[in-house]
């Protein structure tokens, strides 16, 4: 199955669907939780499947939460956007702009300037990165080769279909826990936190070494009766925050600049039931 995000992730955990697939059934879960939302296309994927029944997104990044809004909420004005809206550099300028002060437009317009700049930029990095082709638009792909309107619309169209499957939030990671997490029955949560190392680097809402530890503690605190896995770059201190459960170290391969592999941990809640070959199938390219 294709990404069926209509948004691109860097680090983004699609290629291990077929892992987290397996082990929401095995663990007979209904509702699956991404606390860091993002592109969401496992929860996509596990919901088109059939393999969940609802899907519960969150992202604190308040221009992220506007794009899903948008496309659930006012699909049809959102594919509008993408039919009418040029790509092109003076455009790039245009939905630039509406980034230096997002609180001053209509969510339907922050999520799609989200939306086109995530889609128009340097591995999707959205505020950090410029565009695909540089200014001058001499590069070997042009600003416009990540941007098939027609694909992209249909997936937006897709994604609508089940709205009413779909519950989303706008809450700092920690809050979504104590205040809808907990209140949920056989669900399974996967947290994908920004990474430790290069964090700043990537997303607009990055953590510092104080959150991702809160979040740790949170998780400790308040999931002990839950189902979750956690990944993470393999940072050290993060191996340290996690201590008291069982992980896994996986490769990952991803494109940020140029293609790279990189390891990654898993941490598994002690309620997980697991699976023998983890690492096997775990061992993507």
């Amino acid at each position: 199955m294709l990404n069926p995000s209509p948004l691109r992730y860097p680090g983004g955990k699609y290629k291990i669907y077929n892992f987290v697939s397996r082990l929401v059934k095995h663990n007979n879960c209904y509702t699956y939780i991404e606390p860091f939302a993002g592109g969401s296309a496992i929860s996509l994927a596990l919901l088109f499947n059939g393999v969940v029944n609802r899907i519960m997104i969150n992202d604190y990044d308040y221009s992220i939460y506007c794009f899903w809004k948008s496309i659930l909420n006012n699909t049809e004005s959102f594919i509008k956007l993408v039919e009418d809206t040029s790509v092109t550099i003076d455009e790039w300028y245009n939905q630039k702009r509406i980034r230096e002060n997002i609180y001053e437009y209509d969510p339907l317009k922050v999520g799609f300037s989200t939306f086109y700049l995530n889609r128009v930029n340097r591995s999707g990095i959205i505020d950090k990165a410029g565009p695909i082709g540089g200014m001058n638009q001499n590069g070997n792909y042009l600003i416009d080769c990540r941007f098939n309107k027609n694909d992209l619309i249909g997936k937006i169209y897709k994604i609508s279909k089940y709205r009413n499957a779909i519950k989303l939030s706008n809450m700092d990671a920690m809050d979504f826990i104590e205040s809808e997490i907990i209140k949920t029955r056989n669900s399974f949560t996967f947290f994908d936190p920004p990474y430790y190392n290069k964090g700043k680097g990537l997303y607009t809402n990055f953590y510092t070494h104080g959150d991702h530890e809160n979040l740790a503690k949170t998780i400790s605190q308040f999931m002990k009766n839950r189902k979750w896995i956690v990944t993470y770059d393999t940072a050290e201190e993060i191996r340290g925050f996690y201590s008291n459960f069982n992980y896994i170290t996986f490769n990952l391969s991803y494109t940020l600049q140029e293609k790279k592999n990189g390891s990654e941990f898993m941490f598994f809640s002690k309620k997980v039931q697991r699976f023998n070959n983890e690492n096997d199938v775990l061992n993507i390219q």
